[in-house]
């Protein structure tokens, strides 16, 4: 039976669904991995996520300090994006999600 109490925004777990826990975070994450990368090449990669939406999502990931954004003063503009620390740190636990999917779906 599950304790109900810690269900709350006091629970590790609960924060921790709050920061990368929808459909498009992981992807976006395991997608930028260990490269850095321009928002073109995201929104070429992850086809049926729209701009606006990619947009969003590396807007929170930047607030929540899982991804670094670089503006460059250029014309025209270049941004880039790169995992920070935290956000590397993600890594493994998604390869582990994977894993577990895999072992566990049926075909």
């Amino acid at each position: 039976m599950r304790d109900e109490k810690f269900c709350n925004s006091h629970c590790p777990l609960t924060r921790a669904i709050g920061k990368v826990g929808n459909k498009w975070k992981p992807i976006i994450i395991n997608v930028i991995n260990d490269r850095t990368i321009r928002f073109g090449q995201l929104d070429a990669i992850i086809p049926d996520l729209t701009r606006k939406v990619l947009t969003e999502q590396l807007r929170e990931l930047e607030e929540d300090g899982i991804i670094l954004r670089t503006a460059y003063k250029e014309i025209p503009p270049r941004v880039e994006y790169q995992l920070t620390d935290q956000g590397k740190a993600m890594l493994p636990i998604l390869d582990s999600l994977k894993d577990w999917v895999l072992k566990f779906e049926k075909n």
